[in-house]
């Protein structure tokens, strides 16, 4: 409570003195303001734990605990017998667990808690636990260091990848309901997350730019799938910077290479985010990215396939944004499908900060059911409720 005071009393503040800055300046301020604020608490913190007796008092260090529930209700002219077994012709023999949105009806998707706490002056830790009708599920549970030299980050544990914009976010926090065509296709409905290490160098310059390595097991089945020992390498680079006081752009880039049960896969990819803030709530965020896979398959022959996505979406306020994504798979095996495309519009309501409503409509080309292409129509009611202490999402 007393952080929170601090906290909106230093941006109260800030705002009031700042109505002549420019936009890009209030904001500067503000998280530097809010950043030294949380150091200080922090720092506090940290010399009473190791002050108050001879070792570390972790028990000055409370975790932060959220708790989020998503559901939906669905309309679709594909029965759920037929929907359960569905197929994209040279990408996914037959989806297997579906985890969101499922039924025709009402699904109960998920409950997630988060639970997130500093546990020295070295580490912190960080949990994601889905609770599930068959019991909980281990998500993400990881430790990072907090004070390597020179920028580095070191990670460690099971975790989602850091690659690219939208695999490292969990569900809720997604722009749309379903996560994007060429991510499910190569990793499955829930992006590419495993066992393994991570280590980031942020170097010191003025413009963001940041480097990323990942080792990990490799147990994704999608593209990879040998996880005897390591074998799935990552590699990705990321920059970010103002073009006027208004417009922000973020651009990546991404190798991997791993084995899988017929020989080895690389995938290659590239992002590129542009950012337009119109006024203290409303922005345009326009975000696309594009994934390349070059994958051996059974009889010594190759697999090169592609796809991409490009979503744009209009923050109106605090409370309403609305968007409309585009999908698409291409450069299929030989006799497959080319034109696998799949189109999503939506509009969102937040009533406050911790609760989202949106209804979400999808035209899908991509599937087959039953050995058989048939267009799919989609319509969605979404409900996400998160509850407790949360960090905040990147945009």
């Amino acid at each position: 409570m007393q952080k929170n005071i601090v906290g909106l009393s230093i941006l109260t503040a800030l705002m009031l003195h700042a109505e002549d800055s420019s936009l890009e300046k209030r904001v500067e301020s503000l998280e530097k303001a809010l950043k030294a604020n949380q150091d200080r608490l922090l720092q506090e913190k940290m010399q009473k734990a190791i002050s108050s007796s001879d070792s570390f008092n972790q028990q000055a260090f409370v975790p932060d605990i959220a708790f989020i529930a998503n559901m939906s209700a669905v309309v679709r002219d594909i029965s759920n017998k037929k929907y359960s077994d569905y197929a994209i012709d040279g990408f996914i023999g037959k989806a297997g667990e579906i985890p969101f949105n499922e039924k025709r009806g009402f699904n109960l998707n998920y409950g997630e808690m988060e639970i997130s706490s500093t546990v020295d002056p070295y580490f912190d830790i960080d949990t994601a636990l889905h609770i599930k009708k068959e019991g909980l599920h281990i998500g993400e549970l990881y430790v990072t260091t907090k004070s390597l030299p020179y920028g580095f980050r070191l990670k460690m544990g099971k975790f989602k990848s850091e690659f690219g914009r939208i695999n490292s976010k969990h569900q809720h926090s997604w722009r749309f309901s379903n996560i994007p065509l060429v991510f499910e296709s190569f990793f499955g409905a829930g992006g590419l997350g495993d066992e393994g290490v991570q280590l980031t160098y942020t170097l010191p310059t003025d413009t963001y730019l940041m480097a990323g390595y990942e080792a990990m097991q490799g147990a994704n089945g999608r593209s990879f799938g040998e996880d005897d020992a390591n074998s799935l390498h990552i590699g990705y680079l990321k920059s970010g910077f103002d073009i006027t006081d208004s417009n922000s752009l973020l651009l990546g880039a991404t190798l991997m290479h791993g084995d899988n049960p017929n020989g080895q896969t690389d995938i290659y990819g590239a992002d590129i985010t542009l950012k337009s803030i119109f006024d203290s709530y409303s922005s345009l965020t326009w975000q696309s990215e594009l994934l390349y896979r070059d994958r051996d398959l059974q009889n010594d022959k190759r697999a090169k396939q592609a796809g991409a996505y490009s979503e744009l979406v209009y923050g109106y306020n605090s409370n309403w944004a609305m968007g409309v994504r585009y999908d698409t798979l291409f450069k299929n095996i030989a006799n497959q499908p080319e034109d696998l495309d799949k189109y999503t519009a939506m509009v969102e309501y937040k009533p406050f900060e911790f609760s989202k409503i949106r209804l979400q409509y999808v035209y899908d080309k991509s599937k087959s059911f039953g050995g058989q292409r048939e267009d799919e129509q989609e319509i969605l009611l979404d409900l996400t409720i998160e509850s407790g202490s949360h960090g905040a999402h990147a945009f």
